[in-house]
C-alpha cells in the first residue's frame, strides 16, 4: 500500500508537470474555437471565503515566493498603464491550460486506478490538484479582482485616467 501511495504521488507529479505542456498545446487549439470565449467566464468558486478555506491564499503566497513567479510573465500588471484586458486574456489562457492539464492527468489517474489500484490513482490526483486545480482557482480569483479594476476604469471619465 505504501508503495502504491509513493509511486502514485511520483507519477502524479511527473504527469502534472508534463500536463502543463499538454495544456498549452490543447489551449492553443481551443483558442481557435468558439468555445474559448465561453470558457473565459468560468468561476468555480465565487466566494473569497471558500477560496481562503481551500488554501488559495497559501498557494498564492507559494507562487509569489518561489520560482513559479517567473513562469508566466504575461500575467503581470506593471504600473497604472498596463493593458489589463491583455493581462486578463493571458490569465484566462493559463487557467484553461491548467484545466486541460487537470483533465489529462485525471484520465491517466482513472486508467491507473483501474489497472494498478484505486489507492495508486487517488495518490496521482494529489499532485494533480495542487499543480493544476490550484493554479486555475488562483487565476479565477485574480480575474475577479482584475474585472473589478476594469469595471472601475470603465466608469472613470477619460480625463481622470
Amino acid at each position: 500500500m505504501a508503495n502504491h501511495i509513493l509511486d502514485g504521488l511520483l507519477l502524479g507529479f511527473y504527469l502534472s508537470v508534463v500536463s502543463w505542456v499538454v495544456g498549452i498545446m490543447g489551449g492553443a487549439v481551443l483558442q481557435r474555437t468558439r468555445y474559448f470565449e465561453a470558457l473565459s467566464g468560468l468561476n468555480f468558486i465565487p466566494s473569497r471565503a471558500t477560496n481562503k478555506a481551500l488554501g488559495v491564499e497559501w498557494f498564492k503566497w507559494v507562487v509569489k515566493k518561489s520560482f513559479f513567479r517567473f513562469l508566466n510573465q504575461d500575467i503581470r500588471v506593471d504600473g497604472r498603464q498596463a493593458d489589463l484586458a491583455s493581462v486578463r486574456r493571458h490569465m484566462t489562457i493559463a487557467e484553461i491550460n491548467h484545466l486541460i492539464g487537470f483533465l489529462f492527468v485525471t484520465c491517466a489517474a482513472l486508467y491507473q486506478g483501474f489497472h494498478v489500484g484505486p489507492v495508486f490513482g487517488l495518490a496521482m490526483m494529489i499532485p494533480n490538484v495542487v499543480l493544476n486545480v490550484y493554479p486555475s482557482l488562483l487565476q479565477q480569483e485574480n480575474k475577479r479582482r482584475l474585472d473589478r479594476l476594469l469595471h472601475r476604469r470603465a466608469r472613470q471619465p477619460e480625463a481622470s485616467r
